[in-house]
């Protein structure tokens, strides 16, 4: 969360410094445009730019023609800038520390809004005071116009419904023309609407009270705010004279408004305005070039966004529609009950999944056969789908363009037959998870060394002695021959509530026995991403005890340690029943 705050900030600060420079080119012209490039600044840090970009990722992009290495290092620049700062894994040793300086920094955060909230509330209370006290009068207006007893300036009050809010006593201190000076500046905030504008802001500062910038846009809105009115009772045919005149004896007469959202004449550069005022400089028209311009920045803070999230798509989803491999014919049918017999049946060029849910097949799809070989130490975790991917049982044989591995099947192939038939669309997030470390004891590894020669495990072939990291056993415990560390870690992940992670720094590949004690013996056969081979809506059996694996570990010189590390999430956007 802090990581994606830290990435939205420093965006929203690009696109303030943008309209910065904007605003002086602009300098000659209207204050109200202007003020409506500082509005698009405070409103930048209410629309985080992932936003915009998970709006385009909705949407289909298919390259006409094949993107060369310059497009696509573009593509890839963009898109990393558009999404949050990655979660970096830090040493899993001050993991805890790291938790915590979180918590520290939300609970700072959560009071500094509070604190701001508590000084509007209590500058609120002291306009509803006058309100309270006031009473209608009767002069001619777009809204309410009522007399209030106190020092407090003319100003508009409420959002929704506002209200004129005049000092007793006005109309004797200031002379006609001057009152109707500055009465034509309070219906301008009305007519302008600047009340709801100032509120947007306030919510800005009160969300982003940490960071000055946001405080510097806020006087930058009021400065502009004012003399844009300034220029409207000027252009209504107001004397600069009396004009300025009725501001200083209100300036006299009056306290200042203790909200920025209650609109009156006082705010802003006083000596600045007056200076302005009497000058009765008319600012200039925007040419066809600058509201050419205005509207083309417009367009690109919105399409560029935008386009991102569409070039993104492939990526973001780790989706590529082009070079997809598809299988040539497909057959989906929904089960009644669940099948007891053999789940997966590769047979040359067809793939076969007997009743299993979609979210046990996107597990194997894009975790356990992902990259198109077999991840067995796969950590992704699918999220976000609706209840129906847990329970509904699908039946899936397809047929393949030609002979594929197993692997390809179970992955890339079914990936495109998920998006395809069930509508899939995900993306993928990094968060923090608990796991288990396996590091080494004081006394060392007690490991013997594999002696001897093996090969990779070929998974379309059946399992022989002469494989890499065979278990056979299975009765107290079980044998591991020519395993490496992780493929400890990938069998202890199976059993256990969490994933292992290998912190021994141990390399090489070792027979060895794991002692377990008999909780139940079944659990060494059950797969962790492949659907199992019992009904999936029922309760899963427990897994074994920690304190059984970690004596177990001991044994062999090596320790299980409770911390967090990050994980990946694959996030279900959208997915549809097929039948």
């Amino acid at each position: 969360m802090l990581g994606q705050l830290i990435n939205h900030v420093w965006q929203s600060t690009v696109f303030a410094f943008l309209a910065a420079l904007m605003t002086v080119a602009f300098r000659r012209n209207r204050a109200q445009v202007r003020y409506g490039l500082w509005l698009s600044a405070s409103c930048k840090f209410l629309v985080p730019l992932s936003l915009l970009t998970s709006l385009g990722s909705r949407f289909e992009w298919t390259p006409v023609t094949p993107r060369n290495a310059a497009a696509r290092a573009v593509e890839s620049t963009l898109v990393e800038i558009s999404q949050p700062f990655s979660s970096a894994s830090s040493p899993t040793s001050v993991a805890s520390a790291t938790d915590w300086a979180s918590v520290a920094i939300l609970g700072i955060w959560l009071c500094g809004i509070a604190a701001v909230i508590l000084l509007r509330y209590l500058g609120w209370r002291r306009i509803r005071a006058a309100i309270s006290s006031s009473r209608p009068i009767h002069i001619p207006g777009p809204i309410e116009i009522r007399s209030a007893p106190g020092l407090l300036e003319p100003g508009v009050v409420g959002v929704l419904r506002p209200i004129l809010l005049l000092p007793a006593g006005i109309t004797e201190r200031l002379q006609p023309r001057e009152f109707e000076a500055v009465l034509a500046h309070e219906l301008c905030h009305v007519r302008r609407h600047d009340n709801v504008t100032s509120a947007i802001h306030m919510i800005v500062e009160a969300v982003f009270w940490f960071y000055p910038l946001v405080w510097w846009i806020g006087a930058r809105l009021l400065q502009e705010r004012e003399r844009a009115c300034d220029e409207a009772v000027l252009d209504l045919g107001s004397k600069p004279h009396d004009y300025a005149e009725g501001i200083l004896k209100v300036c006299k007469s009056y306290l200042e408004s203790p909200l920025p959202c209650v609109s009156g004449v006082t705010s802003s550069d006083l000596k600045k305005r007056i200076q302005t005022i009497l000058l009765g400089r008319i600012a200039r028209e925007l040419t066809f070039a600058k509201k050419l311009a205005l509207a083309s920045a417009a367009v690109a803070a919105i399409t560029i966004p935008v386009s991102i999230g569409i070039m993104g798509v492939p990526r973001i989803q780790g989706q590529s529609r082009q070079l997809q491999p598809k299988f040539e014919a497909a057959s989906i049918k929904s089960c009644q009950a669940f099948s007891k017999g053999n789940n997966l049946d590769l047979v040359g060029e067809t793939f076969r999944s007997e009743c299993t849910t979609p979210e046990r097949l996107i597990e194997q799809a894009y975790g356990l056969f992902g990259n198109g070989r077999l991840n067995p130490g796969s950590s992704l975790t699918v999220t976000g789908g609706p209840a129906w991917t847990t329970s509904d049982l699908y039946e899936i044989e397809a047929k393949a363009q030609g002979p594929q591995s197993r692997a390809m099947m179970n992955g890339p192939l079914l990936q495109g037959l998920l998006e395809n038939r069930f509508g899939l669309k995900f993306h993928r997030e990094i968060r923090d998870v608990p796991v288990y470390a396996l590091t080494v004891t004081e006394g060392g590894p007690r490991l013997q060394p594999f002696e001897g020669t093996c090969i990779t495990r070929d998974f379309d072939k059946p399992p022989s002695d002469a494989d890499c990291g065979t278990a056979s056993g299975y009765g107290n415990g079980f044998r591991l021959k020519a395993a490496t560390m992780a493929d400890i870690c990938a069998g202890f992940s199976v059993l256990l509530d969490r994933r292992v992670i290998d912190k021994t720094g141990i390399e090489g590949r070792f027979d060895m026995y794991v002692d377990l004690s008999r909780e139940d013996p079944g659990l060494l056969n059950r797969p962790r991403s492949l659907p199992a081979l019992s009904d999936p809506i029922a309760s899963p059996p427990p897994p074994i005890l920690f304190n059984v694996a970690e004596t177990a570990m001991k044994r062999l010189g090596l320790k299980l340690e409770a911390t967090k590390a990050p994980g990946e999430f694959l996030i279900i956007d959208h997915i549809e029943r097929s039948l």
